[in-house]
């Protein structure tokens, strides 16, 4: 097997430790809160330091910061990398330190902003108001913690970042089961959660970097060369790699007009849609990212669209029968996982809609994982930043065609409009990141394309055709215990999955035609 598919293998099996406690957390906040007035506060007040945490951390600033780090490591050597890491370090904490500062003392603003529908009499305002004030800081000890990832991966070490997510997902099953009974308001229990979270998981890193020489001592100076070349690739960047999530928090302002517990409904669809997201595309983007950075800086094209071309093959490989699962089993998951207690059979509905709308853009969205690097390693911020403000524009846009008639012609569940726009402007912005790769010859697709999508699309087709004849109707599944449903989704999943890795094997795919070496 290739290193960079073991390095991926790794990453994607500490991912999927994360995401198991991620579901495990999930299924207790469902269970505990249902889905309510006071649950939308929350994921509103999480989601808008969260939102930050991946624009700046997990987008901007590792995709500016990894190439420049791995250009340092390969030309200049340790003393000017840890030079490197100490003003990086410096910078990122003052400005993140004014920004958590900032974010605490105008979060009334914030949540106008970002929620303007929880103005009103049930009080959603005021008490994600007072979460945001605790969840702010999150983002400080996180965007700290994605540099040290940054770090490490460009090192190689990809399972400790990739592991480290769990304790926040702890942290909140902690907050739920044992904090939540010392609150008057139950919930504002998640939000310290929050905030232990992104200490713990800081702290989770620090001996990994001690470890390598490169724990950072935060130092100031202004005309720092590497700090000015990140900050400068940076800015683009902001809007270049979190155009979904950009979308993402519009639907929650428009999903604040609609019922209560809309947001609460794409929270768990988004949840769901995550899984695969991370496991696959955001693992193979994390791998390839150090990979290219140092093709780019030895000046070998050839590798770099080699590296690019094999992470294409093995995501779309796998995004194809993700998003069919996801949305042939939308209900059954979120009855099997999550639909007890609070969480009624009706929640279920109307977060299935969105699941599914969600799990149409799949493709689009592990395809942008990959095809953002592609130009990140390059040091090239501002080709993804046009591509982003023509999706964003074209979401806006979507969602105003979309959810407009149906919220006018009383169709239930509009918020799945909302998760339908989001998917279409992924395709659009994955599709000019790929456009512009091909057009500027930095993607040269390699042979065994043709053969490879007949052969992917005839085992889809048979994954589907069982899926459909074989799962039951949602009331069914409602009827059975928890145990029954857990099995039964389990086995609709063997299944299918296995349907679709014995179709392909029949038709002559290997898995060392996915070995790059």
């Amino acid at each position: 097997m290739s290193r960079l598919l073991k390095s991926t293998a790794v990453v994607s099996a500490m991912t999927l430790v994360s995401r198991l406690f991620g579901y495990l957390r999930d299924m207790v906040l469902a269970v505990s809160f249902g889905a309510s007035g006071a649950t939308d506060a929350f994921f509103v007040a999480f989601r808008i330091p969260n939102f930050l945490r991946r624009l700046f951390a997990e987008g901007a600033f590792s995709q500016a910061f990894v190439p420049v780090f791995a250009e340092f490591r390969e030309q200049r050597g340790h003393k000017a990398l840890k030079d490197l890491v100490d003003h990086v370090s410096g910078a990122l904490t003052l400005v993140l330190f004014l920004t958590t500062l900032l974010g605490v003392l105008a979060a009334p603003l914030l949540i106008s902003v970002f929620a303007p529908g929880f103005h009103g009499e049930d009080g959603r305002h005021a008490l994600a108001t007072d979460m945001l004030r605790i969840t702010f800081p999150y983002l400080l000890f996180i965007s700290l913690t994605a540099m040290a990832g940054g770090i490490l991966n460009s090192l190689g070490r990809f399972a400790v970042p990739a592991f480290t997510p769990v304790f926040l997902n702890l942290s909140l099953i902690a907050a739920a089961v044992w904090g939540a009974p010392h609150f008057n308001e139950p919930v504002v229990a998640l939000a310290w959660g929050v905030f232990l979270a992104g200490i713990v998981q800081l702290a989770f890193q620090v001996p990994f970097l001690v470890r390598h020489g490169l724990m950072p001592r935060p130092r100031l100076r202004r005309a720092h060369e590497g700090v000015k070349r990140i900050a400068k690739l940076m800015l683009p960047a902001i809007f270049g790699t979190s155009v979904v999530q950009i979308n993402l928090l519009v639907d929650t302002l428009i999903a604040s007009f609609l019922a209560a517990g809309s947001i609460t409904w794409l929270y768990f669809s988004d949840r769901f849609v995550e899984l695969p997201l991370a496991l696959f595309g955001i693992a193979i983007g994390t791998v390839i990212l150090p990979r290219l950075s140092g093709e780019y800086a030895r000046k070998d094209p050839q590798a770099f669209s080699k590296t690019l071309d094999w992470a294409l093959r093995l995501s779309l490989l796998i995004a194809l029968p993700s998003a069919l699962g996801l949305i042939l089993l939308a209900a059954p998951i979120l009855a099997a996982l999550i639909q007890y207690q609070e969480f009624l059979e009706s929640d279920t509905r109307m977060a299935a809609l969105s699941l599914m709308a969600y799990a149409i853009g799949l493709p689009a969205f592990i395809l942008i994982k990959i095809l953002a690097p592609g130009y990140f390693s390059r040091q090239d911020t501002k080709t993804p930043v046009k591509v982003a403000v023509i999706a964003m524009l074209a979401n806006m846009a979507l969602n105003l065609a979309i959810v407009v008639p149906w919220v006018w012609m009383g169709w239930p569940g509009p918020h799945a409009g909302l998760a339908l726009a989001t998917s279409l402007s992924a395709y659009l912005n994955a599709g000019l990141l790929y456009r512009g790769l091909r057009r500027d010859g930095i993607l040269v697709i390699l042979p065994g394309w043709l053969g490879l999508w007949w052969r992917m699309l005839l085992a889809a087709g048979l994954l589907t055709l069982l899926l459909l004849l074989l799962t039951p109707e949602l009331s069914q599944w409602s009827e059975w215990p928890a145990l029954t449903r857990v099995s039964a989704l389990l086995g609709l999943i063997a299944l299918g999955g296995g349907a679709y890795g014995l179709a392909l094997l029949a038709t002559g795919v290997r898995p060392r035609t996915f070995l790059l070496r």
